[in-house]
């Protein structure tokens, strides 16, 4: 099989703390076939990938199963992308676990890992919001929240390859207790499920997620608290990033940014109205939405893989 043909397509998996984005992309990075899973815990983990794997596969008609030339898996937390290794992922009770080489041998697909932030960015950069933007900083808000910065259109990496853990910045001293131990992380105040548990904790009543809090902006007084207090602790940790980074613009994706200017107009509002000698920069929607991370993941299985052209940003 000639893997520079145009032809050739990629299976993709965006590993979430709560639900996988599983697909199979054509050429054009249009999903031939896709399913959503729940995430299972620890090493179960490749089993599950593979099982999915193959039942995507066996839905496809023959032509287009034989087109398929690689897997790219992004995953949350640490990621040895040379050794194909989970480090950590406190959210998936991952340490030191090998992904890539057992799903490889179990699916029969070379197996490419990436960062989920990171690569979800590097999905606007190329085909979405954040295409042909000097320096953009990507936030992706879901269960958690992290970001990549540029510079001269390379990805900031730092020393240790942990730049962009913008959900960690304090916000909030005295804010509730986040996952990694500290108190008041910007994710542990202004993240998709924070906002749900915030909900939750003053009303005793559970949500599914923000969306929920979202819907009732304007009729529930708690709702409008709870997004309030989120949107600005995000508005202040952003203006923190702003004042470091000095991005040409900042994109923000995952789930919550998928509440357009429910979110977007507070977070800008906040930002203006705390910033003095930092310029604050263009805000916008992700483009691909909730599939950054699996087209960011299909990305970097068509660079291992070696797979000619690049999609324009209309195509994905």
């Amino acid at each position: 099989m000639d893997v520079r043909s145009r032809d050739l397509a990629v299976l993709a998996f965006d590993v979430g703390g709560t639900t996988i984005k599983a697909e199979v992309l054509g050429p054009d990075l249009r999903p031939w076939a896709r399913t959503d899973l729940r995430t299972p815990p620890g090493a179960t983990l490749v089993d599950a990938l593979a099982d999915t794997a193959h039942a995507l596969l066996a839905g496809l008609d023959p032509r287009d199963r034989s087109a398929v030339a690689a897997l790219g898996l992004a995953l949350p937390g640490i990621v040895d992308t040379v050794r194909g290794v989970s480090v950590y992922a406190a959210n998936l009770d991952l340490r030191d676990v090998a992904i890539a080489e057992p799903l490889a041998a179990r699916v029969g697909l070379p197996v490419r890992l990436g960062h989920d932030v990171t690569v979800a960015a590097e999905a606007e950069r190329r085909s979405g919001a954040a295409s042909g933007m000097a320096d953009p900083l990507v936030v992706i808000i879901g269960t958690g929240i992290a970001a990549v910065s540029y510079v001269r259109g390379e990805v900031v990496r730092g020393t240790s390859g942990q730049a962009g853990e913008l959900g960690h910045v304090v916000v909030r001293p005295d804010g509730p207790l986040c996952g990694c131990g500290a108190r008041g992380c910007l994710e542990a105040v202004a993240s998709a499920s924070a906002v749900a548990r915030a909900y939750t904790a003053a009303t005793g009543e559970p949500v599914l997620g923000a969306q929920q809090v979202v819907e009732r902006l304007g009729a529930d007084p708690a709702a409008d608290a709870v997004w309030s207090a989120a949107t600005r602790a995000l508005g202040d940790g952003l203006l923190t990033a702003t004042a470091l980074l000095a991005p040409g613009a900042i994109v923000l994706g995952g789930g919550l940014a998928e509440c357009g200017p429910a979110l977007l107009e507070p977070v800008e509002a906040r930002m203006r109205e705390r910033a003095t000698v930092v310029t604050v920069p263009p805000l916008l929607t992700a483009r691909l939405g909730s599939r950054a991370g699996v087209v960011g993941a299909a990305l970097i299985a068509r660079d291992a893989a070696g797979l000619s052209g690049r999609p324009s940003p209309q195509e994905a």
